[in-house]
């Protein structure tokens, strides 16, 4: 008889059985200590290779200031002291909090006479009478609510103090880490405005900076808020304190970036805020690029010298449990929404992490970055798919879909698009970086990656513990800290609407499963995300491997892991054989997979062959891969039997014929072997299911183009993939994970780089079809071929 509890954990019946049975090892693992040392990880600094000035200038000193709790407000924060302060110490806080005012002034001039708004209404204009002053205000009309959006004190402190209360009705803790700061008070006080840039994961995630902020004294930023209020009511209020708003007759952000007029009037008045010396919160949509229009608006500015220089500055907000709202934001709805808020018990807590400013103007002007070729996916990858060519072309994926359309015009210089498109990625990969790991997101990819069949309660506390170590390690900050079992305690009970937890009598130790639906597995996959950005390197190394031995191996359990026949445990007792793996060709494979992975994994400063080499070094490192030299006919001394190593050559390029051959030839005599303790497998398995939910969904979605009548608009093919790959889950009953929107369009989209589907423009939208060279199923094949070697089942 099983005992199955779904709605929550009773602590009393499941831990404390488990704490009277614990084995002797686990009293090791009592205490998760949030460090590995006496202070805790820096996170957050400058990249070395493109703003080095800014990080020797602002390099922050270690030290340990803590966290400060938001939510926790007492007398102590007030100047007051006595009873009644006590019950009205959140409001006295609110009073004290320094606040900049911001009139609108002649902002609106300003944006009217500026050369960009004059231009576009130029070349609208049907008659010199339309460019008049009233014609002018006629065809801005729509964006002029945005342009007079302003900053009133008093309406932001009454903001302030709500918000205070209703998160405290949704959130457990609101920390801030204290030593990041003190940069930014110094780069405040040194002139340059600053531009806060955040990964976008919840509409609340602007208001959260802005509370943080206004909290520490620091200057209220404009908010762009990427979703649309339809409420007229809570946009005058929302844009009396900061909030840049969609206009009223665009849905989306996408749309209004369709207006010929936006973008201008946008772009002046991102102008005239920054010289003003005011402050911008710009939120990143990893899977679409959506907010990197304006970065690339502000980069603009620096390079005509409207704007002398910008301070970036990267945020990486980490959630418990992300908070649930409603995409469409009216009156009503938000009222709701607050209403339901207040009678909720709170969920989670929230890390905020303020990274290193840095310079804009440095980082474009910056040389010291050799960083490789900007070509297309199907450049680099196309002809190893088809031809079956053992190498591939050097260079890094280019991705202009991330950048607004005014952005790739012909008009401009070739080299800006790709410009803009390493600033945005480099603040994508800066701001995740800079996210603290939660034990949410240990214990999801745990039970997602490894325990996907159930584990026990004492295996799970064990592997969070160090699976902790291994992020430490990794030179990542954590959001919690004490005592294992209340972490693990604390994790499941945020996580039991998505998991089973079941436990016999005859057994005291519960089991924990995940839920096998698609809510639950992609609520668990979103939570598990940033485990896989820490462990990218490892996770395309690993990937590389198993596609390497998939090659290699064509019968025995090799072939029995491919299709997915074969467990875990049984897979450890059969991974004994020797295979020497050649260090080229796995860099080679790591290379070819790393141009497959979304935006955001890869630091665009970095060459992808770089992070091939070090993808395979990290093996080498965490002890799953084993490096040894193949035997040699000759000492490595003797150079009598080498004569080419003692001749002279013409050529200054260092990388000239002979000596390519000669590096080569060193190469070659590298090799790897898989060590054989009893944790390789494990760890090896693991690494490989990180990135299995993103390779199964490209094989799906290749598999599904026959099954469409092409071609179809955009919206509907990607509707249509997403309902293709949920049927293939649900009849698998598993990897939901692949099945999600959001892997439907990356999916999609790589295809689109690949040269595998088309874009053509039809009827003013844009129409989606598979090419002829993919309408042939051998090629198509090929493709599946390609990536299910990756993928492990």
């Amino acid at each position: 008889m099983m005992q199955e509890t779904n709605d929550g954990i009773n602590k009393d019946v499941v831990f404390s059985e488990i704490q009277q049975n614990r084995p002797a090892t686990m009293k090791k693992l009592k205490i998760i200590p949030p460090c590995l040392g006496r202070f805790r990880t820096i996170v957050g600094q400058c990249c070395h290779q493109c703003t080095p000035n800014s990080l020797v200038s602002k390099l922050a000193q270690r030290s340990s200031l803590g966290f400060h709790n938001l939510l926790r407000i007492n007398e102590t924060h007030t100047r007051y002291r006595g009873w009644l302060v006590r019950r009205a110490c959140c409001a006295l806080f609110v009073i004290g909090c320094k606040v900049n005012a911001s009139p609108v002034g002649n902002r609106m001039e300003g944006v009217c006479q500026s050369i960009r708004v004059k231009k576009a209404l130029t070349t609208e204009q049907t008659a010199p009478e339309v460019g008049d002053g009233p014609g002018q205000i006629n065809q801005l009309s729509p964006f002029l609510p945005l342009i007079n959006t302003c900053i009133l004190p008093g309406l932001l402190r009454f903001a302030a103090w709500m918000m205070l209360k209703m998160f405290g009705s949704i959130f457990d803790s609101i920390q801030v880490n204290l030593n990041h700061l003190p940069p930014l008070h110094r780069a405040s006080q040194e002139g340059s405005p600053l531009v806060y840039v955040y990964v976008r994961q919840s509409p609340v995630d602007c208001a959260l900076i802005s509370l943080a902020l206004f909290c520490h004294n620091l200057r209220i930023p404009y908010t762009v808020y990427p979703l649309q209020v339809h409420s007229c009511s809570l946009r005058a209020i929302l844009q009396k304190i900061g909030v840049v708003l969609l206009p009223l007759s665009t849905p989306t952000e996408q749309d209004a970036e369709n207006n010929r007029f936006y973008s201008p009037a946008m772009t002046s008045l991102v102008s005239e805020l920054l010289r003003e010396g005011e402050a911008i919160s710009v939120g990143l949509s990893v899977e679409t690029g959506q907010g990197g229009k304006w970065l690339t608006r502000i980069r603009q500015l620096i390079k005509e010298g409207s704007v002398p220089d910008v301070s970036l500055v990267p945020v990486g907000i980490s959630y418990d449990c992300v908070p649930k709202t409603n995409i469409q934001v009216g009156l009503i709805s938000a009222l709701q929404w607050l209403w339901s808020s207040l009678w909720t018990t709170p969920g989670g807590g929230v890390r905020i992490h303020f990274a290193q400013p840095f310079s804009l103007k440095e980082m474009c002007e910056s040389r010291r970055c050799n960083e490789d070729e900007w070509l297309p996916l199907q450049d680099l990858l196309l002809p190893v798919i088809l031809n079956n060519r053992p190498d591939s072309v050097f260079g890094k994926r280019r991705m202009l879909w991330l950048l607004p359309s005014h952005c790739t015009s012909e008009h401009r210089e070739a080299t800006e698009p790709e410009r803009d498109l390493r600033l945005i990625l480099h603040l994508m990969y800066s701001a995740t970086s800079t996210m603290a790991v939660m034990s949410t997101s240990l214990v999801s990819s745990l039970l997602l990656y490894k325990h996907h069949k159930g584990v026990r309660a004492l295996v799970l506390c064990r592997d969070v513990a160090w699976l902790t170590e291994k992020v430490l390690f990794r030179n990542r900050d954590v959001g919690f800290g004490g005592t294992l079992m209340e972490i693990v305690h604390y994790s499941l009970s945020l996580l039991a609407p998505h998991l089973i937890i079941a436990a016999a009598p005859s057994k005291k130790d519960p089991v924990i499963v995940p839920r096998p639906s698609l809510a639950a597995t992609h609520y668990l996959s979103h939570q598990a995300h940033i485990v896989t950005h820490t462990f990218i390197l490892e996770a395309v190394g690993a990937c590389a491997v198993l596609a390497m031995l998939n090659e290699v191996a064509s019968s025995g359990v090799s072939s029995r892991i491919r299709s997915g026949g074969v467990d875990w445990e049984e897979a450890k007792g059969h991974l004994d054989f020797d295979v020497v793996l050649c260090q080229s060709k796995l860099t080679e494979m790591a290379l070819q997979l790393a141009h497959l992975l979304p935006p955001g994994f890869m630091p665009p400063c970095q060459s992808s062959q770089s992070f091939a080499l070090n993808a395979v070094d990290s093996l080498v490192t965490c002890g799953i891969l084993i490096m040894e030299e193949m035997t040699r006919s000759a000492p490595i001394c003797d150079f009598w039997k080498k004569e080419v190593d003692l001749t002279w050559t013409t050529s200054d390029d260092p990388y000239s014929e002979s000596d390519c051959e000669c590096d080569c030839e060193e190469q070659d005599l590298h090799s790897y072997k898989i060590s054989q303790p009893k944790e390789c497998p494990d760890m090896l398995f693991f690494l490989c299911s990180m990135l299995a939910g993103h390779l199964r969904a490209l094989c799906w979605t290749t598999d599904g183009l026959d099954r469409l009548h092409s071609p179809l608009p955009e919206r509907e093919f990607v509707a249509q993939i997403r309902s293709y790959l949920y049927d293939t889950a649900n009849k698998k009953k598993q990897h939901y994970e692949s099945c999600s929107e959001e892997a439907a369009r990356t999916a999609v989209r790589t295809l689109i780089d690949l040269g595998v589907l088309t874009e053509e423009l039809q009827n003013g939208g844009v129409f989606l079809g598979v090419t002829p060279l993919f309408q042939l199923a051998e090629n198509r094949q090929k493709l599946h071929n390609f990536i299910s070697k990756y993928l492990f089942n």
